[in-house]
C-alpha cells in the first residue's frame, strides 16, 4: 500500500491517497473540452495538446490533512461534475459526482507527490480525430473498473467515508457555476 501525499500548489490543502496498486484505480488522461475549460476558469496553463492526467480511484482512499475549508467546488454547467479546486491558489484538486453513492473521486495527477505508485496510464480519453470527433484508448476498460468500484462501495457502505460530503449528504464547500457566455468565452481557441 502506498500512501502518496498531495497538495495544492500553495501547499494549503494537502492530504493523502492511498494507492494499494495500479489495479486500484485509473491512471487517465483526459482531452476533452470540459478538462481544458476547467483548467483555463480555474487560472492554469493551458493543457492542450497534452489533456489533464487524473488518478480515478474512490473517495474513501483520500485523506486531507489539512485546508479543507479551502476547497471550492466548480462546475462548468448546473448537472456538471463537481470540480474541486483549492480557494487559495486556484490548484485543481478533484472530480467527484454529484451524490456520495455515486462514489468516485478523480485526483489531479498534476497534485500529486509521486505518480510512480500509479503505473503507465491506461487510459486517453476524447482525443481529438481529424476532421471531427473524438477517439479513446483502454476507455471500456477504465469504465468498467470504476463500475465495479462504485457498486463494490454501495455493497459495503463504503461510499459513506467520503471527505467530499458530510454524514447527512451536504457537500463540504461552495459551488461556481459557470454561466454559457464563460464556458463559451473559455473555450475559444
Amino acid at each position: 500500500m502506498h500512501r502518496v501525499t498531495f497538495s495544492c500548489t500553495c501547499g494549503s490543502v494537502a492530504g493523502q491517497v492511498r494507492v494499494a496498486s495500479p489495479a486500484a484505480g485509473n491512471h487517465v488522461v483526459c482531452h476533452c473540452p470540459d478538462c481544458r475549460t476547467a483548467e483555463l476558469a480555474l487560472g492554469q496553463p493551458d493543457p492542450a495538446p497534452d489533456g489533464v492526467a487524473i488518478w480515478q480511484t474512490m473517495p474513501d482512499c483520500v485523506q486531507i490533512e489539512q485546508g479543507g475549508d479551502r476547497l471550492a467546488i466548480l462546475r462548468l454547467s448546473p448537472k456538471g461534475l463537481y470540480r474541486w479546486h483549492a480557494s487559495c491558489c486556484g490548484a485543481p484538486m478533484f472530480n467527484t459526482l454529484r451524490h456520495p453513492r455515486l462514489a468516485f473521486a478523480g485526483i489531479s495527477a498534476a497534485r500529486l507527490s509521486d505518480t510512480t505508485p500509479l503505473g503507465p496510464v491506461t487510459c486517453q480519453a476524447f482525443m481529438a480525430k481529424p476532421g471531427g470527433g473524438y477517439r479513446h484508448t483502454g476507455f471500456n476498460r477504465a469504465g468498467l473498473r470504476i463500475l465495479r468500484m462504485m457498486l463494490r462501495a454501495n455493497l459495503s457502505g463504503t461510499w459513506r467515508a467520503t471527505p467530499f460530503f458530510d454524514a447527512q449528504g451536504q457537500l463540504r464547500a461552495d459551488i461556481r457555476v459557470l454561466s454559457r457566455a464563460e464556458r463559451t468565452a473559455l473555450r475559444q481557441p
